[in-house]
């Protein structure tokens, strides 16, 4: 008697909860609430309001837990593989949606487009990741191509990679863009040298680099408008 007076009970709740959601959207839900109402879906009989405040003591914040590793997540009692991996799901497919949206932009003509662009690929992600976007002749995006993968504070990029990327989707030109998942927007050293080497690269092909964007959260540095995007070498034309 007393086990189904709690499962009613706590059918009563998921369904409140999810028709407030329905009715008003999640900009009013406390960010416990949110999780609970994302684990209703993955864990179909437990009390879900414990788990969602046991994850955000564990890992500090909303986004901390839906960026935390999905196998540090899975061991959390009461979580398991199913829920860990639905949780981890959310910041990727936001990304996709954001980009997706951003990709109706015809072409690239400006920073701030460029910009709009670029930005929702890092959103979320807690390591750094390197992408090169590559154009056509009307400057539009052909595909964004993810040409490395690293550790919090750093991507190692094979300068052949990318090479290899432009010239696979016959892009026209590029623009580079990678995250800082810490810190600022600021490049590095290492950072400028790269794009020099990027650039040179590039070039000797005949495929021009249009920018280099560093990305931190909602914040954004451009090589081109800072005027720290190195020139092209020259390519010999036979002696002309």
């Amino acid at each position: 008697m007393g086990g189904a007076s709690t499962e009613n009970l706590h059918a009563g709740h998921r369904g409140r909860l999810r028709r407030r959601f329905r009715e008003e959207g999640l900009d009013a839900f406390e960010d416990h609430q949110i999780l609970e109402l994302l684990l209703f879906y993955a864990i179909p009989r437990r009390d879900t309001n414990e788990l969602a405040h046991l994850l955000l003591r564990r890992h500090g914040s909303l986004s901390g837990v839906l960026d935390a590793d999905v196998a540090d997540l899975a061991v959390t009692e009461g979580i398991g593989e199913g829920a860990a991996t639905l949780l981890s799901l959310v910041p990727a497919v936001a990304r996709r949606y954001l980009h997706d949206r951003c990709r109706r932009t015809e072409s690239l003509k400006t920073t701030e487009q460029v910009a709009e662009f670029v930005v929702p690929l890092m959103v979320g992600r807690s390591d750094e990741v390197f992408y090169v976007v590559c154009l056509d002749t009307q400057l539009r995006p052909i595909v964004p191509a993810l040409v490395a993968t690293g550790s919090v504070n750093k991507a190692h990029v094979e300068p052949r990679h990318v090479v290899e990327a432009a010239l696979r989707h016959k892009a026209h030109a590029v623009v580079l863009a990678h995250n800082h998942p810490t810190g600022t927007a600021k490049p590095t050293t290492a950072d400028h040298r790269l794009t020099k080497t990027l650039v040179d690269a590039l070039g000797l092909i005949g495929i021009r680099v249009l920018d280099h964007l560093v990305i931190a959260g909602e914040e954004w540095f451009s090589f081109a408008r800072a005027g720290d995007l190195p020139a092209a070498p020259r390519i010999d034309q036979g002696g002309a």
